[in-house]
């Protein structure tokens, strides 16, 4: 629903892509993307900047061009922006990196898929090649929850690629945001012997879906993606004892090294390359995201990174109100 009426609309674009990096890949999953791309009104997006939005667990990007009931989709949204010129005009990507488990964090997984390669080497030059956008200098990523997560991961991994990132609630602190979650998936497990194939596979089966087990699900997910073992059934193993819930310091440790806080210890560097560097989240967060958040603030400063750092009075749903304040950022950096 839009909020300014009197705002010129943008075109929106479906694309297609055969990516040849999800070819064969250990889900199964889809090697045929949608990519939704949105060009400002009065533009072919040639010459414009790109921004490449990563979304959330359960979503993918198409759903956020989607029409929404009481507010504005992403396309509304940046009509709005543009068109009161608080932002400036740029390409925005909606690629679809759904997969079976329920999400993505983009990054490479031989369980997940290449995901960071497909992104970089597929989605991104195929849209620039169609709409003469982006380019060196000229991209920016951004997400929130897991997207925001891929966000700051791509930033700290591939800052020759990408000049600027907004994390919106991101993963990090795993110690804080994935560990509550193992007590209850090892209960839900047990159920089915401790079977991960046959959970998943009733998970899919089910006639309803309810909120513990989309959490249960997010849970494996994230083994999948940070301790990867094609050679499960699944592809998945716990890094916890099954019968204490106890960490087992080998795949802990393979999680850990995924995660921000550890990753921003050598690779702080690079992120001072960037243009534009913006991370936020609720004080409220119910994932516990915030002292994650915090810590990451704090290791920038002393990495004398530069970067926008905002806390705001809410939890961690329904808070695509603050791409007010990270667009228009991203956009000005990477026009200028």
């Amino acid at each position: 629903m839009r909020k300014d009426r009197t705002a010129p609309q943008g075109t929106l674009h479906r694309l297609s892509l055969d990516c040849r990096g999800l070819y064969d890949n250990f889900l199964g999953d889809e090697s045929l993307r949608v990519i939704d791309v949105y060009i400002p009104y009065g533009s072919d997006g040639q010459g414009l900047s790109l921004l490449v939005d990563l979304v959330g667990f359960t979503a993918g990007g198409p759903a956020h061009t989607n029409w929404k009931n009481f507010g504005e989709n992403l396309p509304e949204r940046l009509d709005r922006l543009i068109a009161s010129g608080a932002m400036a005009p740029c390409v925005v990507a909606f690629p679809d990196c759904y997969t079976t488990l329920g999400g993505n964090q983009y990054i490479n997984s031989t369980v997940m898929g290449p995901w960071a390669d497909v992104l970089r080497e597929e989605i991104v030059p195929f849209v620039e090649t169609r709409f003469g956008c982006g380019g060196i200098g000229r991209r920016g990523v951004f997400g929130k929850s897991s997207g925001g997560y891929g966000a700051i991961t791509h930033a700290l991994l591939y800052p020759e690629f990408w000049s600027a990132a907004a994390c919106h609630s991101g993963d990090m602190a795993f110690d804080l945001c994935y560990l509550p979650e193992f007590p209850r998936l090892l209960r839900t497990l047990a159920k089915k012997n401790f079977d991960i194939k046959a959970w998943i596979d009733g998970f899919h089966a089910a006639a309803k879906l309810n909120n513990d087990g989309l959490h249960d699900l997010m849970t494996l997910a994230m083994c999948a993606s940070y301790d990867p073992v094609p050679e499960e059934p699944a592809g998945i193993r716990l890094p916890v004892s099954l019968d204490t819930c106890e960490l087992i310091a080998e795949r802990w440790a393979n999680f850990i090294k995924w995660d921000p806080l550890e990753l921003v210890k050598t690779r702080a560097a690079g992120l001072k390359t960037l243009k534009a560097l913006y991370i936020d989240c609720g004080s409220l967060d119910q994932y516990n995201l915030v002292y994650g958040a915090r810590r990451l603030h704090r290791a920038l400063t002393l990495a004398e990174v530069a970067h926008t750092y905002q806390e705001f009075a809410d939890d961690h749903s329904s808070v695509d109100y603050r791409m007010d304040e990270s667009l228009p950022l991203l956009a000005r950096a990477l026009t200028s």
